[in-house]
């Protein structure tokens, strides 16, 4: 009996071993595919700019890293970090400031979901040690992100632009959506992370404005919001410094410098919709057995607020799909012209 358990349990590895370099191996081939495309189009159609051998192994090695690093430090479980090969990879052939943004919003919100853990356990029922985050995750907050980087390419093909609504209309829209995107789920991790640790006042929920216990689904603080306000701000100056660095004649094009003001409004506003749609969407009780806020009913829980209609990963999906869709247009009305 003993001998058949760890039989299946050496085979149930071993699929797993090979699935993941089925995936890794599928991953370098599409990556792959992308350069030979570009440079079979730009034989044809003049017109198009070539993809260089340095950007595709840039695109491909960094991504390819930072996964290994974050599966190794248990950031992320082997699904998780495939999915952020494959998200890192598209970011980052289609705009380096895509992957500066990504990356921002990626090793803060990663340092941040560790700080203070033991404070966290206290009233966190779902807390995972290291806040290893899996597949489903990575594409809740990369995936909006990914399409955007996908359809940019198709409109402008990879490489980086000012943002610059008079001279490449779509292309300025798609980067503000994607950074938007990106800057709401950084602003809803800061303040996730940092408000309940360092509040000093209960979380109030944004709905009724009465207290309610730290972990409460739609429960806002003055440190969670500013917490949010800084995110969304860090991923956007992440951004702008790579325009700065990257973007050639940026001197002829609008002024850059409103991508951080517009990241730090898509951190905020990004909380603050993904707070309102916890609060009306998630069941949030309160589990008197083990003294915590939890997701689910049972006989031992006091509902506080919300239903059982969606998760933490659909909420923060919809919420970056709403911020991606609409702030663009608001920015729009304000970014400066020449």
């Amino acid at each position: 009996m003993k001998l058949q358990f760890e039989s299946d349990m050496h085979m149930r590895e071993y699929v797993k071993m090979m699935t993941d370099m089925i995936v890794l191996c599928f991953t370098l081939a599409i990556s792959l595919s992308f350069w030979v495309i570009s440079m079979t189009a730009s034989t044809y159609y003049g017109t198009l700019q070539p993809v260089s051998p340095w950007r595709w192994l840039f695109s491909i090695l960094v991504p390819l890293f930072l996964s290994c690093r974050a599966l190794r430090r248990k950031s992320l479980d082997h699904g998780g970090a495939l999915g952020a090969l494959l998200v890192g990879f598209i970011l980052t052939m289609a705009n380096m400031s895509f992957f500066s943004a990504l990356l921002a919003f990626f090793i803060t919100s990663t340092k941040l979901t560790k700080w203070k853990g033991d404070i966290k356990k206290r009233f966190d029922a779902e807390y995972k040690e290291g806040g290893q985050r899996n597949w489903v995750q990575v594409f809740c907050n990369g995936g909006v992100p990914t399409e955007l980087a996908l359809l940019y390419m198709i409109e402008v093909g990879p490489g980086e632009i000012p943002v610059d609504f008079g001279k490449q209309y779509s292309a300025s829209w798609m980067c503000l959506s994607l950074l938007g995107a990106l800057a709401c789920s950084a602003g809803d991790t800061w303040a996730s992370e940092v408000g309940p640790v360092l509040s000093q006042t209960p979380p109030k929920l944004i709905t009724t404005w009465k207290e309610v216990p730290a972990g409460t689904n739609g429960g806002v603080t003055p440190v969670g919001l500013v917490a949010s306000l800084l995110g969304g701000a860090t991923v956007g100056m992440a951004y702008f410094i790579a325009q700065l660095l990257f973007v050639k004649d940026l001197h002829l094009a609008v002024p850059q410098w409103p991508i951080v003001v517009y990241g730090a409004m898509a951190g905020l506003l990004g909380s603050l919709l993904d707070s309102f749609l916890g609060a009306n969407m998630q069941y949030s009780g309160f589990d008197e057995s083990i003294g915590k806020v939890v997701n689910y009913e049972s006989k031992t829980t006091k509902r506080i607020c919300g239903k059982p209609i969606l998760d933490n990963n659909a909420v923060n999906l919809f919420s970056s799909i709403l911020i991606a869709l609409f702030l663009p247009g608001i920015a729009w009305g304000f970014w400066p012209r020449q």
